[in-house]
């Protein structure tokens, strides 16, 4: 049975879910720094994944880049799967603009996170309820 890792649900807010993956927003204010994190137990790597699975992450990778890039006028857009704190497999989507504090180098580390106060994460919903097609489900709260 799938569960979230007890750091992100700590770290993040939960959005919903596309068909695979459960979306969280870091809760760092300093960069919309998004999470997808597909629902299958114990996979900590892509290639743990079955080739469906593994076209679907890629394909609702590929689907929030390009909206976040769109909804954020983003000059930027990281993508990376590491791993190395939390082992649970999960896909950071990070937009990034020439003008935010860390670049042009990584977010990780960089500046102590912000969280964001619950304006700012009901704007962030908003503006993800203006490009999420209809195979999303938002959800309520955090992990």
């Amino acid at each position: 049975m799938f569960s979230l890792d007890a750091r992100l649900a700590q770290d993040a807010h939960v959005i919903g879910d596309f068909p695979l993956c459960r979306l969280l927003l870091s809760n760092d204010a300093n960069y919309p720094w998004f999470i997808l994190v597909p629902r299958r137990p114990d996979i900590t790597e892509v290639f743990h994944l079955n080739d469906a699975d593994r076209q679907v992450l890629w394909n609702e990778t590929d689907t929030l880049a390009k909206l976040l890039h769109q909804g954020y006028g983003a000059d930027k857009i990281n993508i990376a799967t590491l791993g190395n704190v939390v082992s649970q497999l999960h896909m950071h989507v990070i937009v990034r603009y020439r003008t935010d504090a860390a670049w042009p180098a990584p977010v990780w580390g960089r500046l102590p996170a912000v969280p964001y106060t619950e304006e700012q994460l009901a704007a962030v919903r908003d503006t993800l309820a203006s490009v999420l097609g209809t195979d999303f489900v938002f959800s309520e709260g955090r992990a």
